[in-house]
């Protein structure tokens, strides 16, 4: 099952909390979403890098004004 792209578009350019299926998180700031993946930035801790997620791998999410 996947995220709704239309619901996650919402999140566009704001901080997004993300939770994946295989019960990891991380902190992301997505900069595009398509109909299956989402592109953005994502927080390793240290530092922030592009990186790209399939909506399917995602659990749930919260975004963050």
């Amino acid at each position: 099952m996947a995220v709704d792209p239309g619901g996650i578009r919402g999140c566009l350019y704001r901080n997004t909390y993300i939770w994946l299926n295989n019960g990891e998180s991380f902190w992301y700031y997505p900069t595009f979403v398509g109909r299956n993946s989402a592109a953005g930035f994502r927080w390793s801790g240290r530092f922030w890098y592009y990186f790209g997620i399939d909506l399917r791998r995602i659990s749930s999410y919260s975004c963050f004004y």
